[in-house]
């Protein structure tokens, strides 16, 4: 059995969860963990968009703000391509179409398929500026990953995983998980402080002790 497991929730368009995804790969093996993923979708729509941010130029700019911030603290500041996204010829997306993009690899691959495909959109996301709130974009990101083409499409497509995602967003609120990134060790209910890879391995092994 694995010493922790750890409930991850995430948003693909979150510049926090690129930064402690590739942390919490490592320390999956390091630890021992099993990382379930959930999906929890700051906003799910354009017009959910429009609600918190107001208008698109204003919800670009705020948000690449916070990607700055981000971006400074990060391992692959590198990979966090602010200027391609401002100048990209979209509204700043949401959040939806990539979770159920996770949601469609999860259903035929588990978790290590929902965890490649989060990361392999972060990257579509923060470094290439692709708009991933079109479908076609998720699922070529998925086909470029080597998930079958007419199987992820039917999984994609499939109404229950969309209810899968809404699921994921029901649990996040019934743990009154507000923002993201949020990870809760299962065994103990802590939280853990997003930070350096070395603070995470601290709060884990703090985690480990209480288990024992």
């Amino acid at each position: 059995m694995p010493a922790l497991t750890i409930d991850f929730f995430h948003d693909v368009v979150c510049c926090w969860c690129f930064n402690i995804s590739s942390r919490m790969r490592a320390l999956a093996a390091e630890f021992d963990l099993d990382i379930r993923h959930r999906t929890f979708v700051l906003q799910a729509s354009s017009a959910e968009m429009a609600a918190r941010w107001g208008t698109p130029e204003s919800a670009r700019e705020t948000i690449l703000g916070h990607w700055a911030v981000c971006r400074a603290v990060s391992d692959r500041p590198e990979l966090v391509d602010i200027d391609a996204m401002r100048t990209a010829p979209f509204d700043y997306p949401h959040g939806m179409t990539a979770a159920v993009g996770c949601k469609a690899a999860e259903r035929i691959g588990g978790q290590s398929a929902h965890w490649d495909m989060f990361d392999r959109l972060q990257r579509a996301h923060l470094t290439e500026a692709g708009n991933i709130a079109d479908p076609e974009v998720v699922l070529r990101t998925g086909r470029d990953l080597g998930f079958e083409a007419a199987a992820l499409a039917e999984a994609f497509e499939d109404p229950s995983t969309a209810r899968a995602v809404e699921a994921d967003r029901q649990r996040a609120r019934a743990l009154q998980v507000r923002s993201v990134p949020t990870l809760i060790v299962r065994e103990t209910g802590t939280r853990l402080v997003n930070g350096p890879r070395e603070d995470l391995a601290a709060q884990l092994r703090a985690a480990l002790r209480l288990v024992a």
